[in-house]
């Protein structure tokens, strides 16, 4: 792809937003970020990964991690936290990860407020990928070998944690299409359909 675009997909889940971005990053030659934010973040902040993965997509609680500092074999960085780090400082070591890896160059970044982070940045291209909710269901259960009602469940459960989770750090609501730019019905154009016309998208706006 020529020039710059950094494409960060919101996603319910069972609608195959992570297929989706993932192909899209292979079909643009550009870097594809989903829990690989997790594990950088946790690299550029001393932090232990485990506390990044318990903390992902989820909402500031009452939960207070106590940090390890024999996991990295040196001192705890943060001792001015009282060996304490909530979910809220978490998103924050989290979102200068995503702010440097809008900086280097194009990207696919999923989930986790990118759009939100990022917000303002000309070469920024926010889409929610939805599909029905049957069609979620089918394919959750072919992908985790679960019954429809597991399914169901494990959908509506996953929805909720990542709309509040959306809704409690940017001043947008999830789900609604007049937070992203663009909105795709995956389950009316299919995967390979919906890539194909990100791509094209993507080719129009990217900032030379």
């Amino acid at each position: 792809m020529e020039g710059k675009l950094v494409i960060c997909i919101g996603r319910q889940f069972g609608s195959g937003g992570h297929e989706i971005g993932q192909s899209l990053a292979q079909k643009l030659s550009i870097p594809f970020y989903d829990k690989e934010i997790l594990k950088l973040a946790a690299q550029e902040s001393g932090i232990m990964p485990e506390l990044f993965e318990k903390a992902d997509e989820k909402p500031s609680n009452s939960l207070l991690y106590s940090m390890s500092s024999a996991a990295h074999g040196r001192a705890a960085p943060f001792a001015s936290y009282n060996d304490y780090l909530t979910n809220d400082k978490l998103f924050l070591f989290q979102s200068n990860t995503i702010k440097r890896l809008a900086q280097e160059g194009s990207c696919v970044i999923i989930g986790r407020c990118a759009d939100y982070i990022l917000r303002g940045r000309k070469d920024m291209l926010s889409v929610y990928v939805h599909a029905p909710l049957e069609l979620r269901i089918q394919r959750i259960c072919r992908l985790r070998n679960i019954e429809e009602d597991a399914a169901r469940s494990l959908i509506k459960k996953t929805d909720k944690s990542r709309a509040n989770y959306y809704n409690f750090y940017a001043e947008n609501d999830w789900g609604a299409a007049g937070t992203y730019d663009l909105c795709v019905n995956s389950g009316k154009l299919g995967t390979q359909r919906a890539v194909e016309m990100l791509a094209g998208v993507a080719e129009h706006l990217a900032v030379r």
